[in-house]
């Protein structure tokens, strides 16, 4: 992903990572919004410039998405 907003790195890194080291790592690497979420959680479908999004099932990052 390349923007003036968003870290540019391959977010599919975050996958397998604990939900704690996965969140910690996206603010080091310059996300100015971490989410994380449950599977199946009811979200809006905005799109934010510069967030990150962990699904995360048993503390482990499983998808993720941005915006």
């Amino acid at each position: 992903m390349t923007s003036e907003h968003a870290p540019d790195h391959a977010s599919e890194t975050y996958v397998g990572l604990d939900r704690e080291e996965a969140e910690r790592l996206a603010r080091v690497r310059g996300w100015s919004v971490v989410r994380s979420l449950p599977p199946g959680s009811i979200i809006t479908m905005e799109y934010l410039e510069g967030r990150i999004n962990f699904e995360v099932e048993d503390g482990v990052v499983t998808r993720v998405w941005l915006g």
